[in-house]
């Protein structure tokens, strides 16, 4: 069983940076895809950013893009985020696209973490 933990989350005046740090136990061989997810009190989850599982390709959603960017190391995702602004207040959650699917990114996800909360205010 996969176990995904983040960390990172906090407050953040509007205009700052957070880091948000995904730490996996492992990344299965067949995994495809290694994900950065939200979801804002009320509202849908939605996915943000993906990085392939060799860190060779990393796509945005273009709420966030050119101001979140996602990188990896061997056992760890990472979301830093510039620029925040109270549309980034949200539970951001990492999950490991295993297989193609109809999810985002065209992925399936059956790994997730619990989530850390990002709160962008005055």
């Amino acid at each position: 069983q996969v176990k995904l933990v983040e960390s990172g989350g906090g407050w953040v005046q509007p205009g700052g940076p957070l880091k948000l740090s995904c730490s996996a136990s492992e990344f299965p061989l067949d995994s495809k895809a290694l994900t950065w997810f939200r979801q804002a009190q009320g509202k849908g989850r939605e996915g943000t950013t993906y990085i392939l599982r060799d860190g060779g390709f990393a796509w945005y959603d273009s709420s966030v893009k050119d101001r979140f960017t996602t990188s990896k190391d061997e056992n760890t995702v990472y979301l830093h985020m510039t620029n925040l602004n109270a549309e980034d207040t949200a539970v951001y959650y990492c999950a490991v696209g295993l297989r193609y699917g109809s999810e985002f990114g065209g992925y399936e996800y059956p790994y997730w973490g619990q989530g850390t909360l990002v709160t962008v205010s005055e």
